[in-house]
Order: structure tokens, then C-alpha cells, then sequence
């Protein structure tokens, strides 16, 4: 490819809307250009990075044993009522009628389809098991979409879907795409963590994700990990072991303490010169459900939740403990509404008959003579233990959730190793379905008795588009990316420093065409620009190879330099189009 003839517009500023490095990059390096809010135009060196991304996840898929096919963007809502995830799914899906009145969705995910199209097709247990996936547009209507390609509304996704007859063989099929998935990142230059996970909207009893972990403020999530036995989970599913600490209060007896606005855990603290984990703090939150079989709504329900003053409440968790598809902390009005209390004074006291779910964190557990709140404005209940709680309290005893958040430091359950906690951006994630999608929607196959079960499923996923964007934020400098070779727009950039000097020019068109020769994907930067402006467009779109043909052809040397490096040789043009074919040829052998 020529330069002059590439269709590509770098900018000299980042954009104004843009947060993420990775998006800042891609616009002003001409890789997107933005339709609408969250939905953008591939150019043509976005679409070389996308299509060589695919042409890696489909290689392995396929020497993993998966099959390819295609399935539709526009799914029907009947599919999904069968499974029950109509009413369910929230306002990321993006609902419409067709011109007979059908009602309709932009996929955002495809277990409903994949399930409808093996059933009725493979219906013997020795046609069984069978692994499809595709590469297919998703849309996903986030109410903020940002960090351009990280969380957009359109975007690229490879689905794969297993069916099986027996929880082992999922096991089996489970452990394949963990292993592929290992082989597709690290042959897109990516170090990615295998985290335990939620399973969120998709659903299924396990769940793990590849995370490639960054310093930069986009990560999605926080992940903890142990470098003493390998343990990693992201914050809405890691566990740990509390640090030993004396969580008994001291208070030799129970009694209501007056306590004029003293509201926060620090200014308890304080009050009553106990350390923070000697308080049991109280969170009201307001649950929101999907719509019942019917269709009818299911009124919201508050949630109180009691934990330990020196934690916090991981909502994920939260939210899968009382079965809830939103969850959000409560207003001072609710407060009042269904406590009939003030903010910061509020517990379980007295409630039960006021139809609030009251639940309990395992950091609770073994607290002794400690602080609640009286649920009376400024008031608050010393030498507190679980031995007082009454029926007029708890209605239904103290039950235990591990609905917190972990800290850095506290013990590893698996090894008592410390955790450690770092930021990742999720690139790829598997899920046991079990019988999740098949069961609902009657999708069976025959046993070698006759009788029918309910397939057990399989899901994994790749975020396509994602693992690009999360490429730049690992790899790039305050000059611009710094592509992995493997999915890099194209190997090397050709720079003649001086277009109008014959023998530069005629240099540069030689080496082009070696390149071209042994396979070396390369543009010629034969623009009659300055050559400052090419080499900032080259550091900017990040070829991983350049060579500079300049004066120093009177040597016979060309400049060699790779993008990663800040190091410039001096090598003959013979020897610099070997450097780049060898690292090529390389690649191709992997």
C-alpha cells in the first residue's frame, strides 16, 4: 500500500470526548470516526486490525474442534420469552416492532438462537458433543456508552456454544476453550489473567474471564489475585479471609446511647474511641425486579444490609443474593418511608413487620459488644450481640451472605497468601449454562434408553473490537501505538525522506517491493510531505517496523528502527528488509 493512496486522516489533537488512550488514539490516528454515541465507523487500518484479530480467534477455534456459522443480528422476541429472559434482560436491549407488528430485537447475545437452531438437529445423545460459534455485529444499548471501542453499543463479539449430554463432558469442553482462549490472546501479544467471574445477564453456575491487566484508569474492574497459589477473581466474585483483628467492642452493657449527629462509621469512631470494625453499619437499598410471567411488574423491595463498619458492600453480589436485575442505595425519603428513621441512625431493630429484606454480611460473624443503630434519629445501641436480636428484629433469625467487597491484604481462602489487587479490562469470558436456555425453551436430545433431557450448554465469548481496543492501552507511549506485530495494521512503514531526490525514491520503491515479495504487508509513505510528518504519522499508527531512506545512501545504510524500541541502526537495505521478514516469517510459524 502507498501512502498517498491509503485512506487514513490523522488529527493533530486528541478528541474532546474521548477518555480512553485507546480511543483518543484510534480517532486521531484515523483508525475510527464516530457515527453516533457509541457507534463507530471501522476505517480501513481498523479494519485490518479487526479482520487479523478474527483470522487468530477463528484459527483456533477451529483446531479446538469448534464449527463455524452465522447467525442473525435481528432476533425475534419469541425466542427470548421461551427462554424468559424478555422480561428480564434490561433496557440494553434494544427493543422495535417490524411492519407486521412483530415484535423484535438487535442481538446482543445469542444463546436463544444457537439453542433454537441445534434443537430439532442434533437429537441423539451420539450426535453429541457439538461446539458452534460465529463473529458476529452485537448491539448492547448502554445508557453510557465511553471509552470508544472498550464500552460501545455496536460492536464485534465472537459467540461459541457447546451442547452436551453430561456435566463432565462440559467440564471437558470448558477446560478446551480456556486453553484456546490462552492461545488466542498470547497470539495477539496479550498477557491475560483467568479470573473467576459473575455470570451477570448471561447466567450459569461457573463463570471465569480473561482480563489483560493495566495500570490505567479504564479498567473495568479491580482483580484480586495471589502470587502464592495463582488464585484471581474480579471484585464481584473474589472472596477472602478476614484479617484477624479484635472485633469486640468492649461495652460492658447493652444500652441506648444518645448520639446527636453522629451519622458516618468515622465520626462513630470517633464518638465512642472504638476502631470501625467494632460497628455493625446498616445500608438501605431499593431492589428492582423483572416483570413477572405475566408480564406484570413486581414492586420494588428494600433491601437492609448489615456489615462490618470497616467494609463495603460489593452490589454485584448484593444484587445476585436477593435475586435482583437493578439495585441502587436508598433515598432519604425511603428511608423514612420504610424505616420510618434518619440516615445514619437506621438497623434492623424493630422492623421486622415492615416488610424489609434484611440481610447480613459474613464480615458480621463473630462481632461481639458492638454499635447499631437504634433506628431512632440520633440514637444509637451499644454492647450489641446477635444473642439480642429478637422476632420483632429479625423475623427469620441472622442469616450469613458474602455480599462484601475484598480489600487488598486480607487472606487468601484458597493458600492464606495476602491478595493483591490490580486493574483489568475484560477481553474474553466462558460460562457453564447448564441447562439454563435449554430447559425453558423445551430443547432436547434422546438418550440411548429413549428418554429425552434438556442439553447442557456451553458459552464463550470475545470481545473482538475489545481486545484491539485493550491492545493500545496496554501498548502505546506519548507518541503513539505500539502495535503487537501479530495484529499490527501492517508489518512496516517504508519512509523516503525526500521524495523529489531520484536515488532516495528509487531506494525506497526497491525495498518496498522486497518486502512486498516476502510477504511482508508494508506501506511506502510516498507523500510529499516533510519527513518529520511522517515519522510522527508512523509513530502514531504504529507500523511496527520502519525503515528511513535518507542521505545516508551514500553509505550504502538505510535507518532501521523498530516502534517499540527508541534505538535507531544503521544497516544495509539488504539486511534491513531481512530484520522484517525474519520477525514475519516468525510470526507465520507460531
Amino acid at each position: 500500500m502507498r501512502a498517498s493512496k491509503l485512506f487514513v486522516q490523522t488529527l493533530r489533537e486528541f478528541p474532546n470526548d474521548a477518555e480512553a488512550m485507546s480511543h483518543k488514539l484510534l480517532v486521531r490516528a484515523g483508525y475510527i470516526k464516530k457515527l453516533t454515541n457509541g457507534v463507530y465507523t471501522y476505517m480501513p487500518l481498523m479494519q485490518r486490525v479487526l479482520t487479523k484479530v478474527s483470522n487468530i480467534v477463528r484459527q483456533e477455534m477451529n483446531r479446538a474442534g469448534a464449527q463455524e456459522l452465522l447467525m442473525p443480528f435481528v432476533q425475534p422476541a419469541e425466542l427470548w420469552q421461551k427462554s424468559g429472559r424478555w422480561q428480564v434482560y434490561g433496557k440494553e436491549l434494544m427493543r422495535m416492532k417490524d411492519r407486521h407488528d412483530n415484535e423484535m430485537c438487535l442481538a446482543p447475545t445469542h444463546e436463544e438462537v444457537i439453542t433454537s437452531v441445534v434443537d430439532g438437529v442434533f437429537t441423539s445423545y451420539k450426535q453429541l458433543p457439538v461446539n458452534l460459534y460465529h463473529i458476529q455485529l452485537k448491539f448492547r444499548d448502554e445508557i453510557r456508552p465511553r471509552f470508544g471501542l472498550l464500552r460501545g453499543r455496536e460492536f464485534i463479539m465472537k459467540d461459541a456454544y457447546s451442547f452436551h449430554t453430561s456435566q463432565e463432558s462440559l467440564n471437558a469442553e470448558y477446560d478446551n476453550m480456556a486453553t484456546a482462549y490462552t492461545r488466542i490472546f498470547q497470539r495477539c501479544g496479550l498477557e491475560t489473567r483467568m479470573v473467576q467471574s459473575d455470570s451477570g445477564a448471561i447466567g450459569g453456575s461457573v463463570s471465569h474471564e480473561f482480563m489483560v491487566l493495566t495500570d490505567t484508569a479504564v479498567g473495568e474492574d479491580d482483580v484480586f489475585y495471589c502470587e502464592k497459589c495463582g488464585y484471581s477473581a474480579n471484585s464481584n466474585h473474589a472472596v477472602s479471609k478476614l484479617i484477624d483483628e479484635i472485633t469486640d467492642g468492649g461495652f460492658e452493657k447493652l444500652e441506648t446511647i444518645d448520639t446527636p449527629n453522629v451519622r458516618t462509621i468515622e465520626e462513630l469512631s470517633k464518638f465512642f474511641n472504638i476502631n470501625q470494625n467494632c460497628i455493625l453499619k446498616s445500608v438501605l437499598y431499593v431492589a428492582s425486579f423483572a416483570d413477572d410471567a405475566k408480564g406484570q411488574k413486581v414492586p420494588d423491595m428494600p433491601v437492609l444490609v448489615m456489615i462490618r463498619g470497616d467494609k463495603e458492600v460489593e452490589e454485584t453480589k448484593l444484587m445476585n443474593a436477593v435475586g435482583a436485575l437493578e439495585i441502587r442505595t436508598a433515598t432519604d425519603d425511603e428511608v423514612v418511608q420504610y424505616l420510618n428513621s434518619e440516615r445514619g441512625f437506621i438497623s434492623f431493630k424493630g422492623i421486622a413487620g415492615k416488610k424489609v429484606q434484611v440481610l447480613f454480611d459474613n464480615s458480621a460473624c463473630g462481632m461481639k459488644n458492638f454499635v447499631i443503630g437504634a433506628n431512632e434519629p440520633h440514637k444509637h445501641i451499644v454492647g450489641f450481640n446477635f444473642s439480642d436480636i429478637t422476632e420483632n428484629d429479625v423475623k427469620d433469625g441472622v442469616k450469613f451472605y458474602d455480599i462484601s467487597l475484598v480489600k487488598p491484604g486480607e487472606t487468601c481462602t484458597e493458600c492464606g497468601g495476602a491478595l493483591k489487587v490490580t486493574r483489568g479490562i475484560e477481553v474474553g469470558n466462558i460460562f457453564q449454562l447448564g441447562t439454563k436456555y435449554s430447559k425453558p425453551m423445551n430443547a432436547v436430545y434422546t438418550d440411548e434408553n429413549g428418554k429425552t433431557h434438556p442439553y447442557i450448554m456451553g458459552c464463550y465469548g470475545i470481545g473482538v473490537t475489545r481486545t484491539a481496543a485493550a491492545a493500545i492501552e496496554r501498548y502505546h507511549d506519548d507518541f503513539g501505538i505500539i502495535w503487537p506485530l501479530e495484529i499490527a495494521p501492517y508489518h512496516a512503514v517504508v519512509v523516503p525522506v525526500n521524495t523529489n531526490d531520484e536515488a532516495q525514491l528509487k531506494l525506497a520503491e526497491e525495498i518496498y517491493q522486497k518486502l512486498l515479495n516476502a510477504g511482508v504487508e508494508v506501506v511506502l509513505d510516498d507523500r510529499a510531505d516533510r519527513a518529520g510528518v511522517k515519522f510522527k504519522d508512523a509513530d502514531l499508527i504504529g507500523y511496527p517496523f520502519r525503515i528511513t531512506v535518507g542521505k545516508s545512501i551514500s553509505e550504502g545504510l538505510v535507518e532501521f528502527k523498530q516502534r517499540k524500541s527508541a534505538d535507531i541502526l544503521k544497516l544495509t537495505p539488504d539486511e534491513a528488509v531481512k530484520a522484517v521478514a525474519d520477525a514475519v516469517l516468525a510470526l507465520k510459524e507460531k
